[in-house]
């Protein structure tokens, strides 16, 4: 006689568990809190594997011979499933003043640096490049005096002036994980108006002075958290 096995019953548990927070988080539309726009394919990939994976394994869920589920077994899919209750218990949030300093993108990435040769515009992501290329970096003190208009959250330090806070974004490779925070110094701001993580649009003037990006502020106005929070390389 053929019954259900407790064993691949579990199996499909975690399978459907993952599966889910997979079809969760590309539903929702928080793929770009977890992931680079080069990796965000593997959201829905995952999510049609594992869903087929977890729908093969229950097909065949019935055996001709007993299975016991044993304690290890059932320690083991727990553990498997805690990263999906963790994710889906905590609210939806990206990186913030806390992870900025511990990120701090002196460690670089590998990619080339974007090209400022023309008259385009001064980006983040052009600033966050002369973090690891020289030529990008004179490119960028070429281009002093240049109007720029930046989006990212508000971080201080101490001993940092009322009128003063570094704007911060952070830029992701492939993932959350490799994350690393790009930095611009803003003086001119209304003093107190803004708290640590208020995402605002600062426009001003960029001055290059040695490794420190500074913007002379025209206009700082608060907006939104983006529904991509992360720069992409």
């Amino acid at each position: 006689m053929r019954r259900l096995s407790p064993v691949r019953l579990a199996t499909t548990a975690a399978l459907a568990g993952w599966a889910g927070l997979f079809w969760f988080i590309l539903l929702s539309g928080r793929t770009p809190l977890y992931l680079s726009s080069r990796t965000a394919w593997v959201v829905p990939t995952g999510a049609i594997i594992l869903s087929l994976a977890a729908a093969g394994r229950l097909a065949t869920a019935r055996t001709e011979r007993a299975e016991t589920l044993s304690s290890r077994t059932t320690w083991a899919v727990a553990f498997v499933l805690v990263p999906v209750a963790t994710i889906l218990a905590l609210p939806p949030t990206a990186l913030g003043s806390f992870a900025a300093d511990r990120r701090s993108l002196s460690a670089g990435f590998s990619t080339g640096g974007p090209d400022l040769s023309g008259d385009g515009a001064v980006t983040l992501a052009s600033v966050a490049a002369a973090g690891w290329s020289d030529e990008t970096r004179a490119a960028l003190v070429r281009r002093a005096g240049s109007p720029v208009s930046f989006d990212g959250f508000v971080s201080r330090r101490d001993g940092q002036a009322a009128d003063e806070f570094h704007l911060t974004r952070f830029i992701v490779s492939c993932c959350v994980a490799d994350a690393l925070s790009v930095q611009v110094r803003v003086v001119g701001a209304p003093p107190g108006r803004f708290e640590e993580d208020d995402w605002v649009r600062v426009r001003g003037t960029f001055y290059p002075v040695g490794r420190e990006m500074i913007v002379d502020a025209s206009s700082v106005e608060p907006i939104p958290q983006p529904s991509d929070p992360y720069l992409n390389v």
